[in-house]
């Protein structure tokens, strides 16, 4: 018998027919099933306003099926499906446009996630979840431990964040920012500078002579104090025209007659020009100042206190870094104020050393020294007067603010 096809488009039909495929198996009853069709309420976007979302309930399990996102059929933006639809009575077939589902189940009590506002797993996810899965279990304690461990530090962390808010709270902001700046100035201070004694009585005693020298450190620089005190003015004259320290020479054209304190202030000397010298080396041996006849107890302490030791091609070095620059001006200053009664010329000193003023000053404002300018006549250029900078020990002993704002560097153009 011969059925008449009519062929009408599917823009005149209406509505499209939807197939539907079960993922976990084959539907004996359709009947049974409650289908609802579910279209996008923005019909004016032409890339929204053909989606749709098919839901079949059943007494045991909803399932959900769409055309749009990852679930989706691919094959619907292939190709094109048409479905007829055979009418017994007038033994007529409509043919319609067609779209494929693949319907899901949707367990109860899980929520469905966006796929829009879904966060992509980590790496790391991911392999803890393969782990989970197929790890053995050795791994699988691993990542246990791992995770408790996770936990535990977010406990510390907000422990800690809740004491800090409640000191915050308890101080406040500002106090506990200048503490902070304190405490990082007497850190940075404490590398480099003498052993101190802000609670002192008499100026002398706040940066004690014995911890600059020992007493079997002092002892050892006899024989070089003796030559120092035994200098005769061609001598010195000879010493300028080699450049020595200006400092030096200064205090060794001062030397007082009287015979103690002439041979204190000779060792002293001595050893203020073993420490400029030392500084402006980039690294010292062990074979330093040998050939000045320097006590091996004073190399040993040079070494020890004012270098720091690396390894460079199997070899020790013992090289002089900034730091151990600063500390040793600092020394050296310290060294100074008991030669010169509580006073230095810091000028002379950074000059000598090759130290810039500005961390010359850093220095004496860490010590809390006095500062104070003085004009000074100058040897080298008859008739000159140089303005130098003063330093002194007074109690107590002065107190600078740090300063918190960095200095502007200048544009280069």
């Amino acid at each position: 018998m011969a059925a008449t096809c009519e062929w009408k488009p599917c823009e005149e039909t209406g509505q499209d027919a939807f197939i539907v495929k079960f993922s976990n198996g084959h539907v004996k009853n359709a009947e049974q099933l409650d289908f609802q069709l579910l279209k996008h309420a923005d019909g004016v976007n032409p890339r929204k306003k053909n989606r749709r979302i098919v839901v079949a309930e059943s007494d045991r399990l909803p399932y959900v099926g769409n055309n749009f996102g990852s679930g989706s059929l691919q094959c619907n933006n292939l190709c094109r499906y048409f479905v007829g639809v055979l009418d017994k009575r007038t033994m007529q077939m409509k043919v319609h446009n067609a779209q494929l589902f693949n319907m899901l189940p949707v367990i109860p009590g899980e929520s469905a996630v966006d796929e829009n506002t879904k966060q992509a797993e980590t790496y790391r996810e991911k392999v803890d979840a393969l782990i989970e899965a197929f790890g053995t279990t050795k791994q699988k304690r691993a990542l246990s431990s791992r995770r408790l461990n996770q936990v535990g530090n977010d406990t510390l962390q907000q422990a800690v964040a809740l004491a800090a808010r409640n000191i915050i709270d308890q101080k406040g902001v500002e106090t506990l920012r200048n503490e902070v700046v304190e405490t990082e100035a007497q850190t940075d201070t404490a590398l480099f500078l003498p052993p101190c004694n802000p609670e002192a009585d008499k100026p002398e005693d706040v940066y004690p002579f014995d911890q600059l020298l020992s007493p079997n450190e002092f002892e050892a620089l006899k024989d070089v104090g003796a030559k120092m005190a035994a200098l005769t003015a061609e001598d010195l004259q000879k010493m300028r025209a080699e450049n020595s320290p200006q400092i030096v020479l200064r205090h060794l054209e001062s030397l007082p007659n009287e015979e103690a304190a002439r041979d204190r202030q000779s060792r002293c000397i001595w050893y203020l020009s073993f420490l400029i010298k030392a500084s402006l080396q980039r690294r010292l041996s062990f074979k330093f100042g040998s050939e000045d006849g320097c006590p091996r107890i004073i190399i040993n302490k040079v070494l020890k206190d004012f270098t720091v030791e690396s390894f460079h091609s199997g070899c020790l070095r013992n090289t002089v870094s900034s730091s151990m620059r600063m500390k040793l001006a600092a020394h050296c200053l310290a060294l100074l104020l008991h030669m010169s009664d509580q006073t230095a010329d810091l000028t002379l000193l950074h000059r000598d050393m090759g130290i810039s003023d500005v961390k010359m000053l850093e220095v004496a404002k860490a010590m809390g020294l006095t500062l104070c300018r003085q004009s000074a006549y100058s040897r080298e250029e008859a008739g000159t007067h140089d303005e130098h900078r003063m330093v002194s020990l007074v109690l107590p002993l002065v107190h600078y603010e740090r300063r918190m704002e960095r200095r502007k560097r200048k544009r280069m153009n």
